[in-house]
C-alpha cells in the first residue's frame, strides 16, 4: 500500500477529508521549499502537491505561471525538485508528496540520466505520486506499470468536460486519487460552483473507485468546507501562491501556515 493510499484510508476511517495544498518548487525563494513543506504538514496538510517548474505550463493560470517562471530563473528543474523532496524526507517520513507537472521535464530527465531514471530517482527521493498534466491515460499504461512497480501512484485530472469514456480510461490506470478540476479553464480561473461539483461527482464515482479530490477555485475555508461535503479531498494551489508570492522567506512560511491552519480547523469543525 502506498503512502498516499494509507493516508486517505486512515482519513476515511476517521470520517475526515484530506487537505492537499499545492506550491511551486523553488518559489518564492529558491531554498524555501522543504521548510515550506514542513510548515504545510504542521498546519494540517495531509498530502502535498509540489509543482515542477516548466516553461510552457498550458494548464496553469497567470498566478502559477509567474511562480514557475520565477523558480526557473533560480535554476530550479526536476533534479533540484527531487533534491528538495529528499531534504524534506530527512524530517518527515509520513506526509505523502505528489509531483505535479508536464511530460517534457520527465522525458528530458530520462534523456539526460537514462531510461526510467525519473521514476527511479523520484522513488529514491521519497516521492509518492506523480500527476503529469499532459499524459493521457490511454498512452501511459507502461508508465503507470513502471510507477506502480516502484511504489508510486499515478494521479490524473478529470474535468467538467470529461466524457464517460474518458473517466473510464482514467479509472483503469489511476491510483492514489483522481483530481477533479472543478472549473473549465486554467488554474486560478473563475468562480467555484459547488452545486455543479456535487452534481458531477456521482458520474465520476460510477467509474472511479479510488478517492476523488477537487481543486481549482478553492480560495478560503468556506469553499473548502463546501467542497469537502461531497469530495474526499480538497486541493488548494493558486490562493497559496498569491498569498506568498511577494513575501520574504519567513513571512511566506508564516502566511502559508496560518492560511492552511485556518482551512484545516474549518474542515475539522465541519466533520466533527
Amino acid at each position: 500500500m502506498s503512502r498516499i493510499e494509507a493516508t486517505l484510508q486512515a482519513l476515511k476511517a476517521q470520517g475526515r477529508k484530506a487537505l492537499i495544498p499545492y506550491v511551486t518548487a523553488g518559489f518564492p525563494q529558491a531554498d524555501i521549499t522543504p521548510d515550506l513543506m514542513h510548515a504545510m504538514a504542521a498546519a494540517g496538510a495531509d498530502i502535498i502537491e509540489l509543482g515542477v517548474p516548466f516553461s510552457d505550463p498550458m494548464a496553469d493560470g497567470p498566478v502559477i505561471q509567474r511562480a514557475g517562471e520565477k523558480a526557473l530563473t533560480f535554476g530550479i528543474g526536476t533534479a533540484q525538485v527531487l533534491a528538495m523532496v529528499k531534504t524534506f524526507r530527512e524530517r518527515d517520513n509520513r506526509t505523502p508528496v505528489v509531483l505535479m507537472g508536464y511530460a517534457n521535464p520527465v522525458e528530458r530527465y530520462d534523456q539526460k540520466h537514462g531510461d526510467n531514471a525519473f521514476i527511479r530517482d523520484a522513488a529514491a527521493s521519497g516521492v509518492d505520486g506523480v500527476l503529469i498534466v499532459d499524459y493521457p491515460p490511454e498512452e501511459c499504461r507502461d508508465f503507470a506499470t513502471r510507477l506502480k512497480a516502484a511504489g508510486l501512484d499515478l494521479i490524473f485530472l478529470l474535468a467538467p468536460t470529461s466524457t464517460d469514456e474518458r473517466i473510464q480510461q482514467v479509472a483503469e490506470v489511476a491510483t492514489g486519487y483522481v483530481y477533479y478540476v472543478s472549473l473549465k479553464g486554467v488554474t486560478g480561473a473563475g468562480h467555484l460552483d459547488t452545486d455543479a461539483v456535487e452534481a458531477a461527482l456521482p458520474k465520476i464515482r460510477k467509474h472511479v473507485k479510488i478517492p476523488v479530490g477537487v481543486g481549482f477555485g478553492i480560495r478560503d475555508a468556506q469553499t473548502a468546507v463546501a467542497v469537502s461535503r461531497v469530495a474526499d479531498a480538497v486541493v488548494i494551489g493558486s490562493k497559496i501562491i498569491q498569498l506568498i508570492e511577494d513575501l520574504p522567506r519567513e513571512e511566506a512560511i508564516a502566511q502559508c501556515s496560518s492560511f492552511l491552519a485556518g482551512v484545516r480547523s474549518a474542515l475539522n469543525q465541519s466533520q466533527a
